[in-house]
């Protein structure tokens, strides 16, 4: 497995990934492939990661600035993380989790939020942290992972406007 940066023609791979990872969810019906394809148009994916297995994509990452209302800087949103149902559960998600973290120092990062299974994501060091809150997400699901020396700050988390696409 080979975790690279994506590139023009593994689009349509990544967004098939993506949709059969997501094919299961609640909320399926293309929505993370939307939500990817819209961060690439706005020019908001800082980490744009594939991992490639043969040639083949086999799973996705991505991460975007989010916005903090208390006016914090340097904050980043990890996801969609999505990989291909055949290959899951033999590494490729966290070997894609830990390739995108490794990029935050490099891009200044002082922290990253996730919106996920709080069991999963702690291996990476996420945690739920009270000061930091994200409208209508659930505490136990929204965590954060700190860069760095300091506290979180107390404020509102906005993900970019292309997670809230139809």
């Amino acid at each position: 497995m080979w975790i690279r940066e994506e590139n023009a023609s593994d689009h349509a791979a990544i967004a098939r990934v993506v949709d059969a990872a997501f094919a299961a969810a609640e909320h399926a019906g293309s929505h993370e492939a939307r939500i990817v394809a819209a961060l690439r148009a706005d020019g908001a994916l800082r980490v744009s990661r594939v991992a490639d297995i043969d040639g083949r994509i086999a799973g996705y990452v991505a991460l975007s600035p989010v916005r903090l209302d208390d006016g914090s800087t340097g904050w980043f949103g990890l996801g969609p993380v999505a990989v291909d149902p055949a290959d899951q559960g033999r590494g490729v998600g966290s070997a894609l989790v830990r390739a995108a973290l490794a990029e935050l120092p490099a891009l200044g990062a002082r922290g990253c939020v996730v919106l996920g299974e709080p069991g999963w994501y702690a291996r990476f060091g996420f945690r739920p942290v009270a000061s930091l809150r994200l409208d209508g997400a659930p505490a136990s699901h929204f965590q954060a992972l700190l860069i760095g020396d300091g506290d979180a700050p107390h404020a509102r988390v906005h993900y970019s406007p292309a997670f809230f696409i139809a």
